[in-house]
């Protein structure tokens, strides 16, 4: 055989080769192995081989798991209309055996072995839905919070799912928020008449902060649709950002203002031209200054009453 021979041959094989290659399926990667504490038997008694152990009193009572929605067995799509305890704590058999302990059973404790991320695997495989869709990108899956940080599954009523009780679920790690709505002026969280999922989407979303609207105006318009305008005469800061003047949360000035007027107004009006008035601590009862009538009460708002806006024909200075 000649030597071009033997190259078409070669070159032949390697086209049918790579057509071979190319008809086979693409071989499945192989499965992460299991954490070394998790244990790969079920058990056979499934529920009633955990209740024996888990009962009311105990260091972990599970019985309340009943009267929530997770033990539905009429419903399929629930944990106990298949494995039970084990659809979210994994094969249970080998810590059954060793009579508990933290070895051979998936926990949702803060002192788990599994990563944030590997316990909120078992959830999101049921609750991965549109509300949660923007869960891989918040700011809570970040920073490393599992959903078992903030709900209490085995609870008859989650104390995070309420008005009254989801503050102070949130307060455990927003520290200064706590202390922004015990402030003076407020939104009525602490009265229980809000919550913070009312404003904020805690499993993730495309706005600042996690708000439950694209921006901070249309979240604040709500409950404030009186301030959305559109107004024959605009207040810009108004129309621009509502965080501007005011403290979402708590502040020790009325209306939740960052600052009282005339200085908050100061920030961005100019004395110059105004009642010839520098409207300072120094006007006030007893200061040095004049300008008392423009600093009591309202101060600025005495006569700039429409703040956020005005229908009025003659209300271009926001007056009326």
């Amino acid at each position: 055989m000649t030597i071009k021979k033997l190259l078409l041959a070669a070159l032949l094989s390697g086209f049918a080769f790579g057509a071979a290659a190319a008809d086979k399926p693409a071989e499945k990667a192989a499965e992460p192995a299991p954490p070394p504490s998790m244990g790969t038997e079920y058990t056979d008694a499934g529920a009633d081989t955990c209740l024996m152990c888990h009962i009311e009193g105990g260091d972990f009572p599970v019985f309340a798991i009943f009267k929530t929605k997770h033990a539905n067995r009429a419903d399929k799509r629930t944990p106990f209309a298949g494995l039970q305890c084990e659809a979210c704590h994994g094969p249970g058999k080998k810590h059954a055996d060793a009579g508990g302990g933290p070895d051979g059973i998936n926990s949702f404790e803060s002192t788990s072995f599994l990563t944030p991320q590997q316990r909120n695997k078992f959830c999101l495989e049921c609750h991965e839905n549109s509300t949660r869709i923007g869960w891989h990108a918040s700011t809570h899956d970040a920073n490393n919070v599992a959903c078992s940080d903030c709900h209490k599954i085995h609870a008859e009523r989650d104390p995070v799912l309420a008005t009254v009780t989801q503050p102070e679920v949130c307060y455990k790690c927003h520290r200064k928020e706590r202390a922004d709505f015990a402030k003076p002026s407020v939104h009525p969280v602490r009265f229980g008449k809000m919550s913070c999922s009312d404003c904020h989407s805690p499993h993730g979303s495309t706005s600042t902060g996690m708000l439950v609207k694209p921006t901070v105006n249309q979240t604040c318009y709500t409950c404030h649709a009186e301030k959305r305008g559109p107004f024959l005469w605009e207040h810009a800061p108004v129309a621009e950002d509502c965080t501007l003047c005011h403290h979402p949360h708590g502040s020790v000035n009325q209306a939740r203002l960052k600052k009282n007027p005339p200085l908050l107004c100061q920030q961005c009006h100019s004395v110059a031209g105004h009642p010839a008035v520098a409207y300072t601590p120094a006007g006030l009862p007893g200061g040095s200054g004049a300008g008392q009538a423009f600093l009591l009460a309202g101060s600025c708002l005495n006569c700039h009453s429409q703040i956020h806006g005005s229908n009025h024909p003659s209300g271009a200075k926001l007056m009326r």
